[in-house]
């Protein structure tokens, strides 16, 4: 296993902030209780330039803060935790390119409202009629911008070298 320093410690601590304070931000939605979190496209973005290591120690992290600052319930984290591994293992089988980037927060979303189903006992349908608006966002923001976030972050690490 690799030898953690400074910079990668700060990085996942700082990812894991990214992820808590931009799941604040709240957008609305045409449907009622549809509103969806900006952290959602944001998270893939994390995943796909970051690798799933980092993102999900960087999402675990958000989740245990959000539960100690009284921000997040089981429930959030149920969801978060779920929509994190999907969205991790879509692009490690899948590989991490443009189509995957965008497909794979629609599909996390998906597979977290079916655990909430299970969970809570709501209609599914309801649950994910209620999350589309979000799933369509996600795959349209987390598309266009990682390109422009993979050679932001290519040209930043090329100035610490």
């Amino acid at each position: 296993m690799k030898d953690l320093n400074t910079r990668d410690l700060t990085t996942t601590a700082l990812l894991a902030i990214l992820i808590i304070i931009s799941g604040t931000f709240r957008i609305p939605s045409p449907l009622a209780g549809g509103e969806f979190q900006l952290s959602s496209p944001i998270a893939v973005l994390i995943c796909a330039c970051f690798g799933f290591k980092r993102y999900i120690i960087a999402g675990v992290l958000a989740s245990m803060l959000g539960m100690m600052l009284g921000t997040y319930n089981i429930f959030n984290v149920i969801v978060q935790m779920v929509f994190r591994l999907v969205v991790g293992g879509t692009m490690t089988l899948l590989g991490t390119n443009l189509l995957t980037v965008a497909i794979s927060g629609p599909i996390g979303t998906f597979a977290a409202r079916l655990v909430l189903w299970q969970v809570t006992g709501v209609s599914w349908i309801a649950l994910t009629a209620a999350a589309a608006p979000g799933m369509i966002f996600t795959a349209i923001a987390a598309g266009a911008f990682y390109k422009p976030a993979k050679q932001l972050l290519t040209k930043v690490a090329l100035l610490r070298s």
